[in-house]
């Protein structure tokens, strides 16, 4: 399916298809963080990386935390010639084993179970949607810094600074545009000091269904900054 994907453009919504099918986390921990990102979200990343940057067709990629395997999988559908996906939770990489089976997409992809920090050598992109930070304050820099490490050019998922019901507005007009604002200072001052640039800052419109005890609503919308970043070489 790999090799085929490099053949021809995937439509957008059928990558989306593609990522509905992909099982989810069957008991996620709040703990850790363990939010699947949206269809929307992951396409949007997806399409950004390998068409309009030409980082994933034909690429080496890793997806730090990769969960169930969404961002994994989605770049070896797109075409990549590689794909490796590490989580620390043995549960989300046995359900990321199991999705890439039933997708027929084995061949080009590795899982390993560890903590991020097992990974070294070097990755034309890393995909990532990091813990934001909400239940251990800064968790994401972490992923940034490993990210920065291997990879030439870096796809982050990261919580908007403030709530912002006008820019949720605007994302909900807009559906499926990219619209571009300013990085977080203290992100933007990271990525420097680890020798990165951020090259753009896209928001978009995360929706999640009630996952844990503490959740009031059947569904939580909100704004998550898509970070393109490059390793200075």
């Amino acid at each position: 399916m790999g090799k085929l994907a490099q053949k021809r453009l995937i439509r957008k919504l059928d990558l989306e298809l593609f990522l509905s099918r992909i099982k989810p986390h069957p008991s996620p921990q709040a703990s850790l963080e363990q939010y699947t990102v949206s269809e929307p979200v992951a396409a949007t990343m997806l399409y950004l990386a390998a068409y309009t940057h030409n980082d994933v067709i034909g690429k080496t990629v890793l997806d730090l935390g990769c969960g169930t395997g969404r961002l994994a999988l989605g770049a070896s559908f797109l075409g990549a010639q590689l794909v490796v996906g590490i989580d620390i939770d043995k549960a989300a990489v046995k359900v990321a084993s199991e999705n890439v089976k039933k997708a027929g997409l084995k061949a080009n992809t590795q899982w390993v179970v560890g903590d991020i920090n097992a990974i070294s050598g070097r990755f034309d992109a890393v995909l990532q949607n990091p813990p934001f930070g909400v239940q251990r304050r800064a968790a994401d820099r972490k992923f940034l810094e490993k990210a920065l490490e291997v990879g030439r050019t870096v796809y982050s998922l990261h919580k908007h600074p403030r709530t912002d019901k006008h820019l949720i507005k605007r994302l909900k007009a807009n559906a499926g545009r990219l619209l571009q604002v300013s990085p977080s200072p203290f992100i933007k001052k990271f990525v420097e000091n680890h020798n990165g640039t951020v090259e753009a800052v896209y928001a978009v419109l995360m929706t999640i269904p009630r996952m844990f005890s503490f959740h009031k609503r059947t569904k939580h919308d909100f704004v998550v900054d898509l970070y393109l970043i490059r390793r200075n070489d």
